[in-house]
């Protein structure tokens, strides 16, 4: 009989405890804290991403029915709605933002040898933004319609691992392409954008810090022909490939350079699509497969709207909103490090599902996102001699 440590402990191993303590230090999360500090809140928040609890009454209900398992879990004060909720309000939500991008860092290190569609030697980002709707009433703050509220999920994916490196939360007014203000740019990588973030003078920012776009082209774009670069038009779908110069009035103000211009009909869906870039080393086909792969973020939106609780919110309030997503985001993570670190060949999916089903439980983690059977020895000491030979 296994009579180690419970799943869900096995799984919070992989959280930095030294960083998550000094972000709570940063914010002072756990100031005149007397019970249920910021790491209560944190594991029972992730308890209730792994299990997809539906409100804090059901929270509480599932901690206290296991209520002996609670110090094994690491929660070590008692767990009641309010004290729940009461943290949610009122701890920083910066805290689980701080950790998240710790997290991050791990994460990308951990995934930065993984393959990528493309053999590229550059970091390919995807960038898009997912809406998520709120009622009015219930979340005056969530601006977005005069009868309706919403927040915005704005997102960089890094392609290799589909690990997101950059998240910004705001109200649903808030534009896409205002994001690219606050972007982090990192020399030599491409950022993969739809027409919604077409703006030339941001565009031109990218580009002076030495960075990549690949973004998809309005049907009103003023341009003229420099020149035009030989193509293979022979199964690749490929239309034109042209160095051209933006001609609108303030166009051509906000982006002062050369850009490359490829047309590419894609036969699956029967559509023709014009993208621009700054980049021309690259064959064009390249270009139109690196926009082909923007399409993980929207994937990746699906998957967490489906696999993490982020579409129903256990308060109202903005910093509790906002503490629920980040929180969430680091339990993706998570789960991501500890499929790397333990070489797990399951998916994201049907780690999370089967978490769900044994985070009580006292068994190997690996006994159950695998197929192997573990023995453990047991180890006897004979204290007392043999009566009988």
């Amino acid at each position: 009989m296994y009579t180690g440590k419970l799943v869900f402990s096995q799984v919070m191993e992989h959280l930095p405890l030294h960083t998550f303590h000094q972000c709570v230090d940063c914010y002072q999360g756990d100031f005149k804290v007397q019970e249920f500090f910021c790491l209560d809140q944190y594991l029972c928040m992730a308890f209730a991403q792994l299990t997809y609890r539906e409100s804090l009454r059901d929270i509480e209900a599932c901690l206290r029915a296991q209520k002996n398992k609670l110090y094994h879990m690491g929660i070590r004060s008692p767990v009641s709605r309010n004290n729940l909720a009461n943290a949610n309000k009122v701890r920083d939500w910066r805290i689980y933002a701080d950790l998240a991008q710790s997290l991050i860092r791990t994460a990308r290190k951990l995934y930065v040898s993984d393959s990528f569609v493309l053999e590229l030697d550059n970091t390919v980002y995807a960038l898009d933004a997912t809406t998520i709707d709120l009622c009015l009433s219930m979340f005056p703050w969530a601006n977005f319609r005069r009868t309706k509220g919403a927040i915005k999920l704005h997102t960089l994916l890094d392609l290799r691992g589909n690990i997101p490196t950059f998240i910004h939360i705001s109200d649903g007014k808030l534009h896409e392409v205002k994001t690219l203000d606050i972007l982090p740019l990192e020399a030599g990588a491409f950022y993969v954008m739809d027409r919604g973030y077409l703006d030339f003078a941001r565009l031109y920012a990218i580009s002076q810090h030495s960075a990549f776009f690949v973004i998809r082209a309005k049907s009103n774009l003023k341009c003229r022909r420099v020149y035009s670069h030989q193509i293979d038009r022979n199964n690749t779908g490929l239309i034109c490939d042209q160095s051209v110069m933006l001609t609108g009035f303030y166009q051509c103000k906000d982006y002062p350079d050369k850009l490359r211009r490829v047309k590419y009909h894609d036969a699956a869906t029967d559509k023709t699509l014009v993208f621009l870039t700054n980049n021309f080393p690259l064959p064009a086909i390249t270009i139109a497969e690196l926009y082909k792969s923007r399409w993980q973020v929207e994937l990746f939106f699906k998957w967490i709207k489906q696999n993490l609780r982020i579409k129903t919110f256990y308060g109202t309030s903005e910093n509790a909103v906002k503490s629920q997503i980040w929180i969430a985001v680091s339990v993706y993570l998570l789960v991501a490090i500890m499929k790397k670190r333990l070489k797990i060949d399951a998916s994201l999916y049907t780690i999370l599902q089967v978490l769900s089903v044994t985070i009580f439980e006292r068994m190997p983690i690996l006994q159950a996102l695998t197929n192997i059977d573990y023995i453990t020895e047991q180890t006897t000491e004979a204290k007392q001699l043999l009566l009988f030979s």
